[in-house]
């Protein structure tokens, strides 16, 4: 009988922002996968598991950051191997994921490719607090309220999909501008939708920036940095 995968939203990276349910989860694992970059440098993910947990039941999963689609798949298919191996044993596996586990999360592709492994795998997922939730609270910024609406985007798509989402929604989200922040505040400059964004990197961890999207204007931004549009702006928009 094959053992359960359960992805584990974990957060931004704050170890506090872990939910009762997520830590109960990584608990009662047998082992617990976190991902990891090429280089093979601990993560974000990896950081909040070990604040609320010992090392002897981690294990570090590595995903190709390349743009090379074939490559990430190479990388996606071996880590569902390692996995397999543990589901095969009857084992419950957890994988902690920035975030939450169904949203632009890895875990997603993980799960995909384990099936693929170990068909009839179980998979649950728990709910993590996303990017845009903990930089809304640090900037004391309203998403939304009453009619509005949201759009929730990376950049990923495109600077078309950008504008078009800023023209027609009263709130826009904005992941992963990265080495092309200059770009995600061009198009906003040029909706008029500049004045009262917030940008955010690194929350919860050393080197966090919560700041007016102006103020980041010509240089670049981590990869994991996200932006909030909002026309009514937040604290820092004053």
């Amino acid at each position: 009988m094959s053992g359960v995968l359960v992805g584990v939203g974990v957060g931004p990276g704050d170890p506090e922002l872990l939910t009762l349910k997520g830590l109960r989860a990584l608990e009662e694992a047998d082992v617990v996968f976190v991902p990891v970059g090429d280089a093979g440098e601990p993560g974000r993910a990896e950081a909040v598991v070990r604040a609320h947990l010992g090392p002897g039941r981690i294990r570090r999963l590595v995903f190709a950051l390349s743009e090379d689609a074939a490559a990430r798949g190479r990388s996606r298919r071996e880590a569902a191997r390692q996995v397999a191996g543990h589901l095969r044993r009857g084992e419950r596996c957890a994988f902690a994921t920035l975030g939450d586990p169904n949203v632009y999360s890895t875990f997603t592709h993980l799960a995909r490719a384990v099936r693929e492994e170990v068909p009839g795998t179980e998979v649950r997922t728990v709910p993590g607090i996303t990017a845009m939730q903990d930089l809304a609270s640090r900037s004391g910024t309203v998403l939304v309220e009453g009619r509005e609406r949201l759009a929730l985007l990376p950049f990923t798509a495109g600077e078309g999909a950008l504008k078009e989402a800023l023209g027609g929604y009263e709130t826009v989200v904005c992941y992963k501008g990265g080495s092309r922040m200059a770009e995600v505040l061009r198009a906003a400059e040029e909706a008029g939708r500049l004045e009262g964004a917030v940008y955010g990197a690194r929350l919860g961890v050393e080197g966090e920036e919560v700041l007016p999207a102006r103020e980041v204007r010509g240089r670049e931004a981590p990869y994991l940095s996200a932006v909030i549009f909002c026309r009514r702006g937040g604290d820092l928009a004053g």
